[in-house]
């Protein structure tokens, strides 16, 4: 088992802070959609930290919360980064032997309004409760042609908030990882959906949303549901079980607010299945 710092654990690490409106107007590098509701504040109308319970709390309470190092959990895990400034969490999930598929805007530092060095960020498998199943750094990153790494600003929309995370090491050779699937919007109409993260609530086990119900509006690059998710959940895994397997379909981006109707939205696989495809030819 693999140790992480109690200082760490100790912080309610969250994925994204919202930034006050003078950081937002200031001139300077462009953090796109992170600047407005999409990533930011909106999780709070789903779950308030710091505030009193809400209904949003009670549904993230209420997921059940697994053996991240048993079957078929153990695969997945949390990728952490931490800075004199801030630190956070979002959750991400083993798909080879060293990729890691999680959310873009977890990989840029909005307080600095830049990207974050692939070595600086911990990828942890099987995470819970203090220790995990196996640890790597990461090497570097593959996301959404519309982005630039050497670049400050983020310029993913919602429905391109996907990435790839080369580790250093080979972890998922032991730890095992998860199938991606690409499935048709009419085919994922039919199944039944499980979310799994590190919400910001409970930030240090692993818990499973099955209340994401049937999509409310698929189509080729995004899926809108009703999972319980918030802050911490970024890059989680959305599943659906297939002959006894539980394969990924697509990853938790964000939650949308739509005239107070709030609706989880993950990216469809068929988004990044190509990019990973080209990663393990190499």
């Amino acid at each position: 088992m693999v140790s992480w710092t109690k200082t760490v654990l100790m912080v309610g690490m969250l994925c994204w802070l919202a930034a006050s409106k003078a950081d937002a107007d200031s001139e300077g590098p462009d953090a796109g959609y992170l600047r407005g509701h999409s990533f930011v504040t909106n999780f709070d109308a789903i779950c308030g930290l710091g505030k009193a319970m809400s209904k949003g709390c009670e549904a993230i309470r209420g997921r059940e919360i697994v053996d991240a190092s048993s079957e078929p959990w153990r695969g997945i895990g949390r990728v952490n980064f931490s800075s004199v400034q801030i630190r956070q969490h979002c959750t991400g999930t083993l798909v080879s032997e060293r990729i890691v598929l999680t959310a873009a805007h977890c990989l840029y530092n909005y307080a600095r309004k830049k990207w974050v060095q692939p070595e600086s960020i911990t990828f942890i498998a099987g995470f819970q409760r203090g220790s995990g199943l196996a640890v790597s750094r990461g090497e570097r990153f593959i996301l959404n042609d519309v982005e630039d790494v050497t670049s400050r600003d983020f310029q993913s929309t919602p429905d391109q908030d996907w990435a790839l995370l080369v580790l250093q090491d080979p972890i998922g050779r032991d730890v095992g990882y998860m199938e991606i699937v690409k499935l048709a919007p009419e085919a994922l109409e039919q199944m039944d959906f499980k979310l799994a993260g590190y919400s910001g609530l409970r930030p240090n086990v692993l818990s499973v949303a099955s209340d994401c119900g049937h999509p409310l509006k698929s189509g080729p690059n995004k899926i809108l549901q009703k999972c319980s998710a918030m802050r911490g959940d970024s890059g989680a895994p959305l599943l659906v079980l297939k002959e006894d397997r539980y394969l990924v379909v697509g990853v938790f981006s964000s939650i949308l607010d739509r005239g107070g109707d709030y609706m989880s939205l993950s990216i469809s696989a068929s988004e990044f299945l190509e990019a990973w495809s080209l990663e393990q030819g190499n």
